[in-house]
């Protein structure tokens, strides 16, 4: 920026070349313009606010779930914030030329607390069928934990199932879905809550294809 009190300019003001000319308490005042202004729709910016839209996306059909799913992030930090940090670096590819979501990397929830682990799953007339270990029994593990499973379908449909932990070696949850096929199922995840939803565990990524 400079300042100007020329007498033979007088009062200077508007746009000369790549300078922006204004009178300021008596002074002309030139100020120089970007030489490199950014490109609001550039490629890469393109590519970011796809991300965000497509995660943004995911955030609204699961919202319920994912505000009980971050149960330790900080105070001032939101559900859809601890969602959106966990996930837009590590679960989007952004090789191809348009950026998609790897479901597998995905993070519903996040926490402390011992997951389950997935023995065998089925598809059926009735729905979905996950059988899993619940690791009951084990060091910090409370039989009132809460067992929750949850689908989306292509269609967009939300599908959730949930049961206590139990004192069981193995359990399993039924989705119910009648009449849907592997091809039908986006993503399938299963998470565990405690009884007074203040600890959350690891999402575990179900795949049935």
């Amino acid at each position: 920026m400079a300042t100007s009190q020329n007498p033979l300019t007088g009062k200077m003001s508007g746009t000369i070349g790549n300078f922006v000319t204004s009178t300021y308490r008596g002074q002309n005042v030139v100020r120089s313009k970007a030489f490199n202004p950014k490109d609001a729709n550039s490629e890469a910016q393109q590519k970011q606010r796809n991300m965000f839209k497509m995660m943004s996306d995911e955030y609204r059909s699961l919202t319920q779930l994912i505000t009980v799913g971050f149960p330790a992030r900080p105070k001032n930090q939101s559900p859809y914030n601890a969602f959106m940090a966990e996930n837009l670096s590590n679960a989007v590819d952004s090789s191809g030329e348009f950026p998609v979501i790897d479901y597998s990397k995905l993070v519903l929830s996040k926490g402390s607390l011992t997951k389950v682990n997935v023995l065998s799953k089925a598809v059926s007339e009735q729905g979905v069928t996950i059988h899993y270990l619940t690791l009951g029994g084990n060091e910090g593990v409370a039989a009132d934990d809460v067992v929750i499973a949850v689908m989306k379908t292509a269609s967009g449909a939300v599908f959730s199932a949930s049961k206590p932990r139990g004192n069981a070696e193995t359990d399993f949850l039924l989705l119910p879905a009648a009449g849907i096929v592997p091809e039908d199922v986006f993503f399938i995840y299963l998470l565990v809550l405690s009884a007074d939803k203040t600890k959350a565990s690891q999402s575990v990524y179900v795949s049935v294809h």
